[in-house]
């Protein structure tokens, strides 16, 4: 009432909103419009915006391939030859998911981590700062149309933030069944075992 005159005013009146500054912004999409819960941007800070941002886009493209490793070698196998052939380890004896942790040899995770260490330093951290956030000059993908360009600057968005959740639903699920779609039936030693033949369980949702 009193940022609009009514308990339930009109949001559109609230003109001195400082989250004004950011409704226009990509990743501001339907149904949920501008969303932040927390009010991480109730100060209408524009370098924190820009930093936040930065970091979204990151944490969604990495979501997003990771997304595709976890997928990619149930649909099309694994790739042929060895992973370490002083070890005699061929890429064909390392499982899918979190169970390749403990299989791929440590000199090979020294490699991984180098390599991402590259990436992460050649591309700096002041994009935010310098330029728009999340753009290294990659161009492959986007269009010199503007509308196009926003089109698709907006389903990165909306991608990486599912793939955000999906990477993680894929850790849990993978570390109950062992496997990123695992069966539930695997996943013996749940507490809710203790439940599932009572009374009230039944077909076709079985115990919920």
């Amino acid at each position: 009432d009193g940022l609009t005159g009514s308990a339930w005013g009109d949001w559109a009146t609230y003109t001195d909103s400082p989250l004004r500054a950011f409704e226009n912004e990509l990743g501001v999409q339907e149904p949920v419009g501008f969303w932040d819960p927390a009010g991480f941007t109730s100060d209408g800070d524009v370098a924190n915006f820009k930093r936040r941002r930065s970091v979204e886009l990151k944490h969604g493209r990495i979501s997003m391939m990771a997304t595709m490793g976890y997928i990619t070698p149930e649909v099309v196998g694994k790739l042929p030859g060895y992973l370490s052939p002083s070890a005699g380890l061929k890429f064909a004896d390392i499982p899918n998911g979190l169970a390749a942790i403990s299989k791929v040899p440590s000199l090979g995770w020294a490699q991984i981590a180098a390599y991402f260490g590259f990436v992460e330093f050649s591309g700096g951290f002041e994009d935010y700062k310098s330029g728009t956030p999340g753009d290294y000059g990659f161009k492959v993908l986007t269009s010199s149309d503007p509308a196009e360009k926003t089109k698709k600057l907006s389903a990165e968005i909306a991608n990486g933030r599912l793939a955000m959740m999906a990477i993680i639903g894929m850790f849990f699920q993978d570390g109950l069944t062992g496997s990123a779609w695992g069966d539930w039936a695997t996943y013996t030693d749940s507490p809710l075992r203790a439940f599932e033949n009572e009374l009230g369980v039944q077909e076709p949702v079985g115990f919920w």
